[in-house]
């Protein structure tokens, strides 16, 4: 190798360096130093005062806490699986036929995660028979029915049978 090409080597290995570790500088564990908030943290209000844990200012007054509280349906939500949440919004807004269908669905995988570059969830069900089985026409319901609870730019969701076999698949 020619002195040149070393230290051209040296360089773009010194860059690389540089930029691993400058990438890497942002603390993920929160010991950084820096302290640049913009707006008040959940322990302070806006006007800088600081709350202890009952919701009650440390200066005597007392808030009301309503106002932070979400509603309990939507903490429920939250905690149910999303074959739960699949399931409850078929339940409310879909068509006798797709209600049937995924009343047969038993996991849902992949729907919270989204980027809208390649998203892909998959649906599993208690169908039997795989591709040429009774749950291919079912299939194409429930892809329908999960179209319509969520939307991507790219989303691909997979329909597979009780034994992991492929029954359809639909963009959503």
């Amino acid at each position: 190798m020619g002195m040149k090409t070393k230290i051209a080597l040296g360089a773009v290995v010194g860059i690389a360096v540089i930029g691993a570790m400058s990438a890497n500088s942002g603390d993920a564990d929160g010991d950084g130093k820096s302290d640049g908030r913009t707006s008040a943290s959940a322990g302070e209000n806006a006007d800088g005062g600081a709350k202890d844990k009952g919701g009650a200012e440390k200066g005597g007054e007392k808030s009301d806490g309503a106002a932070d509280a979400k509603p309990a349906e939507d903490k429920a939500v939250e905690k149910a699986s999303q074959a739960e949440q699949f399931k409850a919004f078929v339940q409310k807004n879909g068509s006798p036929n797709e209600k049937d269908a995924v009343s047969h669905v038993t996991k849902v995988q992949g729907a919270d995660e989204q980027n809208d570059i390649l998203d892909a969830a998959d649906v599993y069900t208690d169908f039997t028979g795989g591709f040429m089985g009774e749950g291919t026409g079912p299939a194409k319901l429930i892809a329908s029915a999960f179209a319509d609870w969520k939307d991507s730019e790219n989303g691909l969701v997979t329909i597979y049978d009780a034994d992991g076999e492929l029954l359809g698949n639909g963009q959503f």
